[in-house]
């Protein structure tokens, strides 16, 4: 039988066989189970079933239009075990040969032996053999959604006008059950995106760790966009965008990489606009690397009217579906919204900042005002009482607490002027230096020099820089209260070779005062001991800076 196309109006009541109306009851069942469920692709698989057994074919399928019209971006099969189909490997794309065709020209075609077609191109491997075809387009709200395909009608028969008539009336009934589905999904797709955006703005507005913040972006945008990964980009300080949080089905690419700010994907993201990749293995515009190896990318700016905060990358699997236009639009208001919560957040943050330092100014202020003036009227009237005593016991004694409350005026003082200094967001080990440098030079009477030498900041230890900090403490409230020093030399030299051979960072500080006496107190000296074996290192003193190597030297010294 030659091929015959099957198209042009339906049968006339006249035309319908006694065939026909016989099968009307189940074909009014199969209508019925069509359009019983919301969720499309058990629609799209209940279509295939129920058309199979409507036509008594042996296999089945929906092949699902692009948006764009021209290929298949999903294809739903029945009667092909999954074995079967996971040798034959990916589903056919409409191309080329007779779904390709039907794409072209969606009108109904039944063949006897869809072989002998001069538009098919054959099967490929593992491919069950198939020859009686009727093929149907489904229409939603007047445009083709796809194309319902029937292959071997068991016994061996070809498939009839009945057949094709059932069939066609079937693929209204689903036309009309898939748009159903398809706007129940939208319904719960743009539902879910918003509980996302919701649990984001929750997120960035708790006063929880910012990390753990952006971690929550990452991961709702790879959960809501159906992505491999979800990556949130950052501006790093020296241009481009810095990869600040990840969440993966597996590897990708690591915390803190900087992606400079060239030509490309991330060149367009700095100037706020999206980036929708179909391969993101071959795209040129990643040329940086970012998402390579993935397939179907969208990269969205995090961007606040004028202001871009970052980017948003979610990339799918290679061989995944592209994105389509409604994911695209509702992953772009969702960028959107990240990007309103991180200025709201960061606002929230200025606010609570200053708040911060009206406070510090306020007790800065009750401290000078009321506690040291406190202080230096006690004083001023032990000292008139001093002068009145004739007992020199007396007099020793007020002295000594004269010297006390002077003592106990200058560290308040230190902590006036370490109240009074910007609370910036965790400086690097050379700030946190120059800072206890700065607090000591008040009780000192002057700022003692400081030098650095090698990576201090990149090289030494959240705990070995931690423990620096506190060494140069003690060996400054040393100086000041014991050492009567007129110079104190600081030093931190990040270059040094300890014992072993091991890296190491070495705290020098020496001063021209007194020296360290004999026999006196070595609680501080023991500390700073402590601190360094620790961690592996060594303390230890000796002559200082003054004339002929008066005065002591604090050399304190560990592993990065």
């Amino acid at each position: 039988m030659p091929t015959a196309p099957a198209s042009g109006p339906r049968p006339s009541p006249q035309g319908i066989s006694a065939a026909f109306v016989a099968r009307v009851p189940k074909l009014l069942e199969a209508m019925r189970s069509v359009g019983s469920g919301l969720e499309l692709h058990s629609t799209l698989v209940r279509i295939c079933e129920t058309a199979a057994d409507l036509a008594g074919a042996r296999y089945a399928a929906i092949g699902v239009l692009a948006e764009d019209g021209d290929k298949l971006a999903d294809f739903v099969h029945h009667g092909v075990g999954e074995g079967t189909a996971r040798r034959i490997g990916h589903p056919p794309d409409g191309h080329r040969g007779l779904l390709g065709a039907l794409i072209r020209d969606p009108e109904p075609v039944r063949l006897e032996d869809l072989t002998a077609d001069v538009r098919a191109c054959g099967f490929p491997a593992h491919h069950p053999p198939m020859r009686g075809f009727l093929g149907v387009p489904i229409r939603v709200r007047g445009e083709v959604f796809g194309n319902l395909y029937l292959t071997d009608k068991r016994g061996g028969q070809p498939f009839t006008d009945d057949d094709l008539a059932m069939v066609r009336v079937l693929a209204a009934e689903a036309g009309i059950a898939i748009g159903n589905a398809r706007l129940y999904e939208a319904a719960q797709q743009r539902e879910r995106w918003i509980d996302g955006s919701v649990a984001v703005t929750t997120a960035l507005l708790s006063g929880d760790d910012g990390e753990d913040a952006l971690q929550v972006v990452a991961e709702q945008a790879r959960r809501l966009s159906g992505a491999a990964a979800g990556i949130v980009l950052l501006p790093a300080g020296g241009g481009g965008l810095e990869i600040a949080a990840v969440a993966s089905e597996g590897p990708t690419e690591a915390l803190g990489t900087v992606l400079p700010p060239r030509r490309g994907a991330v060149a367009e993201l700095l100037e706020g606009h999206a980036v929708f990749v179909e391969d993101a293995a071959t795209d040129p515009r990643l040329d940086t690397g970012l998402a390579r190896g993935y397939g179907p990318a969208m990269l969205l700016p995090l961007r606040s009217g004028d202001r871009v905060l970052g980017g948003l990358v979610t990339p799918r699997a290679r061989g995944q579906r592209p994105f389509s236009r409604t994911e695209r639009a509702l992953a772009v208001r969702f960028a959107a919204q990240a990007a309103l919560a991180l200025m709201m957040a960061e606002a929230q943050r200025d606010r609570e900042r200053l708040a911060v330092y009206e406070d510090r100014d306020r007790i800065a202020r009750d401290l000078h005002d009321l506690v040291v003036q406190r202080l230096f009227a006690t004083g001023m009237l032990l000292e008139h009482a001093q002068r009145r005593s004739a007992a020199p016991e007396v007099r020793d004694g007020i002295g000594r607490a004269v010297g006390e409350l002077d003592v106990t005026i200058q560290e308040i003082r230190s902590a006036i002027f370490a109240l009074r200094q910007p609370a910036e967001e965790e400086p690097g080990l050379r700030g946190r230096v120059l800072r206890e440098i700065a607090t000591a030079a008040v009780p000192l009477g002057f700022t003692p020099s400081c030098r650095f030498a090698g990576p201090v900041d990149s090289a030494v230890g959240d705990l070995t820089g931690k423990n620096l900090v506190a060494a140069l403490r003690e060996a400054l409230s040393n100086a000041f209260r014991h050492a009567r020093a007129s110079r104190i030399d600081v030093v931190v030299d990040a270059t040094v070779t300890l014992p072993g051979g091991r890296p190491g960072v070495r705290l020098t500080v020496a001063d021209d005062g007194v020296g360290i006496p004999e026999g006196g107190r070595r609680s501080g000296l023991a500390n700073l001991r402590r601190r360094a074996e620790c961690l592996g290192g060594s303390s230890r003193h000796g002559p200082g800076i003054g004339a002929d190597g008066g005065g002591a030297a604090l050399v304190w010294e560990a592993p990065y």
